[in-house]
């Protein structure tokens, strides 16, 4: 589980990284924070699951 939510995250930071360059792209710029996002709440849920 864990090395899904880190591929999630390389692969959102890598269409981050990718929207920002190319500016024909700008789509991949929001999925790229959006999927950041999903693998940040999800590595908190787990870190919350975890502690209870």
């Amino acid at each position: 589980m864990i090395a899904a939510a880190v591929l999630v995250f390389v692969i959102g930071l890598v269409l981050l990284f990718v929207g920002f360059f190319v500016e024909a792209a700008k789509f991949l710029l929001w999925i790229g924070i959006v999927i950041v996002v999903v693998a940040i709440i999800l590595a908190l849920l787990r870190f919350i699951r975890r502690n209870v």
